[in-house]
């Protein structure tokens, strides 16, 4: 009973005392806390995980190491990769405490290490207005240079951020500006070439739609011309065939009342041909009659038909 009794009490002073403490009395059991990983070693070998909890440790026989599978994170000093000073912060998680004991020697000290070699050489690469305009970009890059060498040791890079940035000395920082205005220069330089470039691009493609309109509108135009004259011909010659079969309607007419006949089919030629001479004479008496109403200084006629040798006057004769 007495026994148990100081086991309850040896381990509730551990508890109290946290992980990782060194204890001054042996106890039997040891505790992991939650968001905690334990392996045991007997005589230093043979691993064995010990989950959160209260977990046998027999002094002497057993080691305990605990690991910490929380995210944690790692402050980068002050380092001098190029001309500047650059300090940072590393934030890291545990994944795999069984790579994380036996895989490295001391996991925060080499993450430590390895964050400052990594954050010498990526910044090396970039130029101080890089890093000022694009702090994501380099933050990325550090963390997937930094996340690929300590995923050996079953540790994950969550994120690597860029606290301050800032150059070395005063001769440094007059350099870096010197070095940005040109780069302002340049950029500013493309930006008016481009502007350029579009202007003129937009006077082409103004000279070309405006002789695109231009060509549309003759042709167009071209068609218009075109359909108008079609359109009057076709007039023109449905105005004639309308003529035509009202003259041939009213030679039928006079035929027919000039021979007596009672219906079309008795009509001789000679009929025909003397109803076509009436409205001959009617026509060349019209134009007669016009001619006399007109305000011209001289008429001229030419003759009769006797005195022409023709059988009838012909009215294109008519000369005014």
């Amino acid at each position: 009973m007495s026994l148990l009794a100081s086991g309850t009490r040896n381990v509730f002073q551990a508890a109290r005392r946290g992980v990782g403490r060194p204890s001054g009395a042996r106890t039997i059991v040891t505790v992991i806390q939650q968001g905690y990983e334990g392996w045991r070693l007997s005589f230093g070998r043979n691993p064995v995980r010990l989950a959160p909890g209260i977990n046998l440790k027999i002094p002497v026989y057993h080691t305990v190491q605990v690991v910490d599978l929380r995210e944690s994170s790692i402050s980068i000093p002050n380092a001098r990769p190029v001309p500047v000073i650059c300090s940072g912060s590393l934030f890291f998680r545990i994944v795999d405490g069984y790579r994380a004991c036996f895989s490295v020697s001391d996991v925060q000290a080499n993450i430590k290490n390895t964050g400052t070699s990594a954050m010498r050489a990526v910044l090396g690469r970039f130029s101080y207005d890089q890093v000022i305009s694009d702090r994501n970009g380099l933050n990325e890059q550090l963390n997937s240079v930094i996340g690929n060498t300590i995923a050996n040791w079953g540790v994950h890079c969550t994120r690597f951020e860029v606290q301050s940035f800032q150059p070395a000395n005063r001769e440094v920082e007059r350099q870096l500006e010197l070095q940005m205005e040109a780069e302002r220069n340049r950029r500013k330089q493309l930006l008016d070439t481009q502007a350029q470039i579009n202007i003129a691009e937009g006077q082409k493609q103004r000279v070309i739609l405006e002789s695109e309109g231009h060509l549309e509108a003759k042709s167009n135009e071209a068609d218009a011309k075109y359909k108008t004259v079609v359109r009057e011909a076709e007039a023109r010659q449905q105005q004639s065939i309308m003529e035509a079969s009202a003259l041939a309607e009213q030679v039928s007419k006079l035929a027919l009342s000039i021979s007596g006949a009672v219906d079309e089919a008795h009509v001789q030629p000679i009929d025909q041909h003397r109803a076509l001479d009436a409205l001959i004479e009617l026509r060349r008496l019209e134009q007669l009659k016009a001619i006399a109403k007109g305000t011209g200084t001289s008429t001229y006629f030419f003759g009769d038909s006797s005195i022409l040798g023709t059988k009838y006057l012909d009215p294109t004769l008519l000369l005014y």
